[in-house]
């Protein structure tokens, strides 16, 4: 189902780029904003990795440093038959934790010494089987492609916008007033729903990481108890990270009223919902 609904969601992203952007401009400026926007996501995917963990300050640690982290990670990349990505660690209470890298043979996983201090060792197993289930499922490539798709969504608007501006829009004689209404809403509405539907994305991928994190540990409630202890302490002790890296953490390190407004994680009681309902299921079985 988070397959299905992946594929539908960049389907939706893709009409509306080839939609909006034949209205806003024209067939030529829109594959001129497609390469460009493609060209700057390529290169973020080819360097997601260094990027993200330099933006969080984090540290590169041995099994000696870290033995108990790296020791579960050794474990469970052995459970889900991938290879043993690098190990950071990052100097901050706030307890939390990511994956990145573009593809499995170049993955690292992060921890923040608030979620080592915080969880049990099988509640830290969870929450690294759910990275490295990222990490299995290529969610950072799903993620690079949309948002190329999503960016280039903007880069029209904003040259449609600029084309306006000094007279070139498309909106003039030959569509009439009513092609100027349509391109001005379409440059406000484009980019938002673009922005909507990335963002579900996002979400779907992070259920998706839930069961195939539950999967590689062996025991779903293990991270359903982590995320409860995680969503308390972020809120607790919030953790200063750039919007734009929050989709990557187990839970948003964002704060109030940007915690909602760039919601790229389900709710955790719906995440826990559905992790108690796998463990029934298996139960059952």
């Amino acid at each position: 189902m988070n397959a299905m609904k992946t594929t539908l969601l960049l389907t939706a992203l893709t009409l509306i780029l080839v939609l909006g952007g034949q209205l806003l401009a024209g067939q030529g400026g829109m594959i001129i904003a497609l390469v460009i926007a493609g060209a700057m996501n390529m290169g973020a995917y080819w360097f997601s990795d260094r990027i993200v963990l330099r933006m969080s300050r984090a540290r590169q640690v041995t099994e000696a440093e870290a033995p108990q982290l790296y020791a579960i990670v050794r474990e469970l990349a052995g459970q889900a038959s991938l290879p043993m990505p690098k190990v950071y660690l990052i100097d901050d209470p706030s307890p939390n934790a990511f994956a990145t890298g573009r593809n499995p043979q170049h993955a690292a996983v992060a921890a923040t010494t608030g979620i080592m201090s915080l969880l049990t060792r099988e509640e830290l197993s969870g929450v690294m089987a759910h990275e490295l289930a990222h990490v299995g499922n290529r969610d950072i490539l799903i993620g690079s492609i949309s948002a190329t798709i999503a960016g280039t969504i903007s880069m029209l608007a904003n040259m449609a916008q600029w084309a306006m501006i000094f007279g070139g829009g498309r909106g003039d004689e030959d569509n009439g007033p009513g092609g100027m209404i349509a391109s001005i809403a379409m440059m406000i509405l484009a980019p938002m729903a673009a922005m909507l539907v990335q963002m579900a994305i996002s979400r779907s991928r992070e259920y998706g990481a839930d069961e195939g994190g539950a999967r590689i540990c062996g025991n779903p409630l293990w991270l359903a108890s982590a995320l409860r202890k995680l969503e308390r302490g972020a809120e607790a002790i919030p953790m200063p990270v750039n919007p734009s890296t929050a989709h990557m953490y187990i839970v948003s390190p964002l704060t109030g009223g940007l915690r909602g407004l760039f919601s790229t994680h389900p709710p955790i009681d719906e995440r826990v919902r559905r992790l108690e309902a796998l463990a029934l299921r298996w139960a059952q079985t």
